[in-house]
């Protein structure tokens, strides 16, 4: 979510003279601090799970949960890859599930028909909502990953890695898919029926990019909105001009058009709570998230 954030808050610097200050983190440490009252917005790139609504309550946090784009998880490879250009979610969780800790160590332990070449592995870490999204999508629960893979919060670390050694797979960020594509090579994702699809901001807006595709988030301290600036700031975020050049800009997949304005109906009807129970759910539709009755 940093790069979205990062763009909204200069270009509203830039055209109210209000300043913004934008930290980083994983969605997880975003959160943490969001709830303990220290920030008034914070970014998310999955939505806000159990113990961090239970720490909101406890500190008497009310938040207001606004969609602001779509995104698709790449899984990215080395270009010298001449092997993996598409895979079924099935042999990514064979290579990503607990289980493989430890014993799943050869590309040919994931597909027969790969050659026997160590598998180096790169993703998000712990703390970050991309780590939970693909863990979610892939393994079928948000928290449970084999843990001996080179894990960051950093996404060029996972760029770099992949693109320096032949043998390495790692997921991340469309966004940094789409700076770095001189540098690495995407997998196609294998589909129910068969087709193979690459992550890309159509694929990712259209629905045909699955189990990949995800909402991102801000959520938006309702006490805050009582400051006028921040009043303003949600409602910039919730301008389709701003909401579609900005997020088109840093490689994002915009809201559609009528997404908006239920957002702005959302913030004004100052409705709190979220839509999910604790955790990501896959294949949610904006409209769902942003209703407002």
């Amino acid at each position: 979510m940093f790069p979205i954030s990062e763009a909204y808050a200069e270009e509203f610097q830039s055209t109210s003279g209000t300043r913004v200050t934008v930290g980083l983190s994983g969605t997880g440490g975003g959160f943490k601090k969001f709830c303990r009252g220290e920030t008034d917005i914070t970014g998310a790139s999955r939505p806000i799970r159990g113990e961090e609504i239970e720490l909101c309550k406890e500190n008497k946090i009310e938040y207001i949960e606004l969609p602001v784009a779509m995104d698709g998880l790449a899984v990215i490879v080395n270009p010298g890859n001449e092997w993996a250009a598409c895979m079924s979610p099935a042999e990514l969780k064979t290579m990503w599930e607990v289980p493989a800790q430890g014993k799943v160590n050869n590309w040919n332990q994931v597909n027969a028909e790969f050659p026997d070449a160590p598998l180096r592995l790169f993703g998000a870490g712990t703390d970050s909502g991309t780590y939970d999204y693909f863990t979610l999508a892939i393994n079928g629960t948000e928290h449970e990953s084999r843990g001996d893979y080179t894990a960051t919060e950093d996404d060029n670390i996972t760029i770099n890695g992949v693109a320096g050694d032949k043998d390495a797979i790692g997921f991340l960020g469309l966004a940094y898919l789409e700076e770095n594509r001189d540098k690495v090579k995407a997998v196609a994702i294998r589909q129910e029926d068969g087709t193979c699809v690459e992550p890309s901001i159509q694929s990712a807006g259209d629905g045909t990019y699955q189990p990949l595709a995800r909402p991102l988030f801000m959520y938006v301290k309702k006490d805050a909105l009582d400051r006028p600036e921040v009043q303003a700031y949600a409602d910039f975020m919730m301008d389709p001009k701003h909401g579609v050049e900005l997020v088109s800009e840093v490689g994002y997949v915009p809201l559609p058009a009528n997404a908006f304005d239920l957002g702005k109906a959302k913030v004004a009807a100052r409705k709190t709570g979220t839509f999910f129970e604790g955790g990501s759910k896959v294949g949610v539709s904006i409209e769902d998230l942003l209703a407002s009755e």
